[in-house]
């Protein structure tokens, strides 16, 4: 068995990004191979349970209030409105269940205690709970790791360096901060980022050595394209090579052997045959459905007939 790693150099990481495509494709699967089913992948499903007005300024998001875009503000759904769609989530085939809301940080109100409602109610499903919500205090951790919550999402969006370019109105230590608080509590931590925001080859790696130098490593890594959006700073960012995306989910494979890793947000732009190197590359979960919070993504049967097409399935078992 592989013994992870967790004190990668950004010169290793590097090294191992800008590898010959096929050694890297051929490094990524072996070690997928030692922690994961090959032909297995897991569908997610991601529900936005509060739309819009989010005072956070991140570059890549239509739901922010800094920004003009078409995303509408709607408040908070109700507990039997979310079960719902997890009901339909569970129908489609999907195992995790993810629920975001655009806030800065949890408020602690009555709509908190809604999400942690909509939290038992997801795991009496029979479905993994993933949450989304913002900056997190430990308090509220343990209340949601009471609730039962699986994981929680906070992703690091881009190296340190390159932090400040895309986001103004949080730091880094402060999402650093809520993932040790989401680790103290006993929840999975599920933690990615972006690539395609304008960042250099040093910040992809500068990103990929912040999340696989936390011990554990996180359990989920979502790795997502920008999705340019109108309204947006980004809007105008140039389209990503798809290799690109494709060395970066490989890397993480490498880095984070034993972890999920998910391919996320920007899914519409890939072919399928762009989506079946990702998962030759190490990617093992999807997000499902017609959305990913606010922007659009793959149908749920387009995701079927290529699972079909590649030999695959959708997982029927949790993994946490």
């Amino acid at each position: 068995m592989t013994q992870l790693k967790h004190d990668w150099t950004l010169i290793e990481i590097e090294a191992i990004y800008n590898l010959p495509l096929p050694e890297l494709i051929f490094r990524a699967q072996t070690a997928h191979r030692e922690f994961h089913r090959a032909d297995e992948i897991q569908g997610c499903q991601l529900l936005s349970i509060k739309t819009g007005g989010c005072p956070e300024d991140c570059a890549y998001c239509p739901q922010s209030a800094h920004y003009k875009t078409a995303v509408e503000r709607e408040p908070l759904l109700s507990v039997e409105q979310t079960l719902e769609a997890a009901r339909n989530a569970k129908d489609s085939g999907a195992t995790r269940f993810c629920m975001g809301a655009a806030w800065r940080d949890v408020p602690d109100s009555k709509q908190f205690d809604s999400v942690l409602e909509m939290v038992k109610g997801v795991r009496s499903i029979g479905l993994e709970a993933c949450c989304t919500l913002g900056m997190l205090k430990q308090e509220q951790a343990e209340k949601l790791a009471r609730a039962g919550l699986t994981a929680y999402n906070h992703n690091l969006d881009t190296s340190p360096e390159f932090y400040g370019e895309i986001i103004s109105t949080r730091t880094y230590d402060q999402r650093l901060d809520t993932l040790a608080n989401v680790r103290k509590a006993g929840i999975t931590v599920c933690s990615g980022g972006i690539i395609g925001m304008g960042e250099t080859l040093s910040d992809r790696y500068g990103l990929l050595q912040q999340l696989s130098n936390q011990n554990p490593h996180p359990e989920s890594v979502p790795i997502n394209q920008l999705v340019r959006v109108e309204g947006t700073p980004l809007q105008d960012e140039k389209s990503l090579d798809v290799f690109e995306f494709v060395r970066m989910i490989a890397t993480a494979r490498i880095l984070m052997p034993s972890s999920m890793v998910r391919l996320s947000a920007g899914r519409l732009q890939l072919s399928d045959e762009a989506q079946a190197m990702c998962f030759l590359a190490g990617a093992n979960s999807i997000f499902m459905g017609e959305k990913l919070l606010t922007t659009p993504n793959p149908e749920t049967d387009r995701d079927k007939n290529l699972l079909d097409k590649l030999g695959m399935k959708l997982s029927s078992t949790t993994t946490h």
